[in-house]
Protein backbone atom coordinates (compact mmCIF):
# COMPACT_ATOMS: atom_id res chain seq x y z
CA UNK A 1 0.00 0.00 0.00
CA UNK A 2 1.40 3.39 -0.49
CA UNK A 3 1.00 6.10 1.56
CA UNK A 4 -1.35 8.42 -0.66
CA UNK A 5 -3.93 5.68 -0.09
CA UNK A 6 -4.21 6.26 3.28
CA UNK A 7 -5.19 9.99 2.38
CA UNK A 8 -7.13 8.97 -0.72
CA UNK A 9 -9.55 5.77 0.64
CA UNK A 10 -9.68 6.21 4.15
CA UNK A 11 -9.68 9.99 4.65
CA UNK A 12 -6.09 10.74 6.73
CA UNK A 13 -4.91 14.04 6.59
CA UNK A 14 -2.15 14.98 5.22
CA UNK A 15 0.07 16.89 7.25
CA UNK A 16 3.94 16.84 6.16
CA UNK A 17 6.01 15.32 3.09
CA UNK A 18 5.98 14.79 -0.95
CA UNK A 19 6.57 10.95 -0.84
CA UNK A 20 3.37 9.85 -1.13
CA UNK A 21 3.89 7.02 -3.66
CA UNK A 22 6.31 5.40 -0.79
CA UNK A 23 5.13 2.07 -0.28
CA UNK A 24 4.30 1.00 3.21
CA UNK A 25 6.37 -2.61 3.91
CA UNK A 26 5.11 -2.50 7.97
CA UNK A 27 3.72 -0.85 10.86
CA UNK A 28 4.87 -0.45 14.24
CA UNK A 29 2.89 1.78 17.07
CA UNK A 30 4.81 2.74 20.21
CA UNK A 31 5.16 5.78 22.25
CA UNK A 32 9.28 5.05 23.57
CA UNK A 33 11.40 5.94 21.31
CA UNK A 34 14.08 4.29 22.50
CA UNK A 35 12.01 0.70 21.45
CA UNK A 36 10.99 2.46 18.11
CA UNK A 37 14.62 2.89 17.16
CA UNK A 38 15.22 -0.82 18.58
CA UNK A 39 12.12 -2.09 16.67
CA UNK A 40 11.81 -0.42 13.14
CA UNK A 41 12.23 -0.78 9.48
CA UNK A 42 12.52 0.74 6.77
CA UNK A 43 9.33 1.43 4.99
CA UNK A 44 7.33 1.27 8.31
CA UNK A 45 4.20 3.38 8.77
CA UNK A 46 4.82 4.30 12.53
CA UNK A 47 1.74 5.31 14.69
CA UNK A 48 2.28 7.15 17.26
CA UNK A 49 0.40 10.13 19.66
CA UNK A 50 4.22 11.91 20.67
CA UNK A 51 4.37 14.99 18.44
CA UNK A 52 7.75 16.85 19.28
CA UNK A 53 10.89 16.96 16.99
CA UNK A 54 12.35 13.68 18.31
CA UNK A 55 9.87 11.75 16.65
CA UNK A 56 11.29 13.25 13.34
CA UNK A 57 14.77 12.74 14.26
CA UNK A 58 13.69 8.97 14.56
CA UNK A 59 11.37 8.74 11.27
CA UNK A 60 14.55 10.01 9.62
CA UNK A 61 17.46 7.67 11.09
CA UNK A 62 15.06 4.77 9.79
CA UNK A 63 13.99 5.84 6.89
CA UNK A 64 9.81 5.16 8.19
CA UNK A 65 7.64 5.54 4.88
CA UNK A 66 5.56 8.08 7.58
CA UNK A 67 4.35 8.77 10.98
CA UNK A 68 0.65 8.98 11.85
CA UNK A 69 -0.76 10.73 14.41
CA UNK A 70 -4.49 8.91 15.64
CA UNK A 71 -7.61 10.20 17.40
CA UNK A 72 -7.18 14.04 15.80
CA UNK A 73 -4.33 14.74 18.12
CA UNK A 74 -3.05 18.48 17.51
CA UNK A 75 0.70 18.87 15.78
CA UNK A 76 2.13 22.42 16.30
CA UNK A 77 2.58 23.80 13.09
CA UNK A 78 6.18 24.27 13.93
CA UNK A 79 6.59 20.64 13.99
CA UNK A 80 5.09 20.41 10.54
CA UNK A 81 7.40 22.78 9.31
CA UNK A 82 10.00 21.27 10.59
CA UNK A 83 9.00 17.77 8.90
CA UNK A 84 8.75 19.52 5.72
CA UNK A 85 12.32 20.35 5.83
CA UNK A 86 13.33 16.87 6.49
CA UNK A 87 11.06 15.09 3.98
CA UNK A 88 9.14 13.48 6.61
CA UNK A 89 5.39 12.42 5.95
CA UNK A 90 3.42 12.87 8.27
CA UNK A 91 -0.35 11.97 8.28
CA UNK A 92 -3.22 12.53 11.03
CA UNK A 93 -6.93 10.83 11.51
CA UNK A 94 -9.50 10.85 13.82
CA UNK A 95 -8.89 6.62 13.87
CA UNK A 96 -7.99 5.21 17.25
CA UNK A 97 -4.88 2.65 16.75
CA UNK A 98 -6.52 -0.35 16.46
CA UNK A 99 -8.25 1.33 13.65
CA UNK A 100 -5.56 2.06 11.53
CA UNK A 101 -3.90 -1.32 12.20
CA UNK A 102 -6.91 -2.47 10.52
CA UNK A 103 -6.81 -1.01 7.77
CA UNK A 104 -3.18 -1.71 7.50
CA UNK A 105 -3.60 -5.42 8.51
CA UNK A 106 -6.88 -6.00 5.39
CA UNK A 107 -3.96 -4.18 2.95
CA UNK A 108 -1.91 -7.47 3.65
CA UNK A 109 0.55 -5.30 5.83
CA UNK A 110 1.90 -6.65 9.34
Amino acid sequence: MQVKTLIENHGFSHLSGNDLDREISNVYSCDLLSWVMAKGKHDTAWITVQTHNNILAVASLLEFACIIIPENISVEQEIIDKANEQGVVMLSTQLEVFEIFKILYEAGIK
